[in-house]
């Protein structure tokens, strides 16, 4: 493989200036860098990772930081982040921060404070022990992915229009006793949890059917939600005739609830999600499909920009979520009228 001074002495140039026109830093003339790249270009040269850092003073790493790695969610935002990384030649650094873990806090105190990247992309961190902000004090740039932050620039799918869409897509069947089902206070989500039971409120509120406004509080969990809609379902008096899940999972578990207690879904109760699960088409799920891959690589390309300009307005990027309509919702069946 050919080095920086095979690429110097084909172009007919130093290898100062050779180095200059590959990475970028310092001065040298268009005609100058088009000759030294495309040099480079046919000898094959890849220049080390190590020989970009000393010219740029850049580590040519992105950090992740993240609570779960093995849930869906999380594992396709992973997934955008390498891939667009890849496509750039840039490595990335993995942090497993489980919540309540002992790792988490050794990540939060020492790994990332030694600053071995040059941006971090932080998915799915609440507000939890003013952890943005400590990571906001390591002085990189940031870029949240998932909840709502002034501190740092966030890209994540608009959860308020999500659940106020699929909300306002059981209304148009004709149901009004809709009940929105997840989310807990103290979970983990408990901001995107918040966002979606607003967005189902207004939605409710909007169509004058605020006096059935409930709301089933569960973790955001496949039991979670068959859990929380086994116990609503299971009270015959005010049994709803359809459900808003917080996310896809509760919904699944919902309609499992629901088969249990031989409540067919849709014919007597209908469910939408929110997200578009690698479940929801087993279970013909109707939801609002977010494609968790975009916003890892939308997350990448606001903060390669941030790296390339420091002091740059951060950004706030809501991704609209599309509404996918299968066979777990459907209109009231007419009451048929006594003999």
């Amino acid at each position: 493989m050919a080095g920086i001074a095979e690429v110097a002495a084909h172009a007919g140039v130093s290898k100062a200036t050779a180095s200059r026109a590959l990475s970028g830093a310092g001065y040298v003339s268009e005609a100058t860098k088009s000759r030294v790249q495309a040099a480079a270009a046919e000898l094959g040269y890849v220049p080390s990772a190590g020989a970009v850092g000393l010219a740029t003073g850049r580590t040519q790493n992105i950090g992740v930081v993240m609570p779960y790695v093995n849930r869906w969610f999380f594992a396709e935002v992973l997934e955008g982040i390498q891939q667009a990384l890849l496509e750039r030649g840039l490595d990335l650094t993995l942090y497993d921060a489980k919540p309540g873990t002992e790792g988490r806090v050794r990540i939060f105190d020492d790994f990332l404070a030694r600053k071995r990247f040059d941006g971090l992309i932080a998915v799915g961190l609440e507000p939890v022990d003013h952890e943005l902000e400590r990571l906001t004090r390591i002085d990189r740039p940031i870029v949240s992915v998932v909840g709502s932050s002034e501190l740092t620039s966030v890209v994540a799918v608009d959860d308020d229009y999500a659940a106020r869409r699929a909300t306002e897509h059981l209304i148009a069947l004709g149901h009004r006793d809709i009940a929105f089902v997840g989310g807990a206070p103290q979970s983990h989500w408990a901001h995107v949890d918040q966002e979606r039971l607003s967005g189902y409120q207004h939605a409710m509120t909007e169509a004058g059917l605020a006096s059935f406004i409930r709301h089933a509080h569960s973790e955001v969990t496949l039991p979670g939600g068959y859990a929380a809609a086994a116990d609503l379902l299971s009270d015959t008096r005010r049994r709803p005739t359809a459900i808003v899940g917080v996310c896809d999972e509760v919904a699944i578990g919902a309609i499992i609830a629901a088969r249990r207690l031989g409540i067919q879904v849709p014919a007597a109760l209908s469910v939408a999600g929110i997200d578009d699960h690698e479940f929801a088409e087993m279970f013909s799920l109707t939801t609002l499909q977010q494609v968790p891959r975009e916003q890892g690589r939308a997350a990448v390309s606001v903060l390669l920009a941030e790296i390339a300009e420091p002091g740059r307005a951060r950004t706030e990027l809501r991704i609209p979520a599309r509404l996918i309509v299968r066979s777990s919702t459907a209109g009231i069946a007419p009451v048929e009228s006594g003999v």
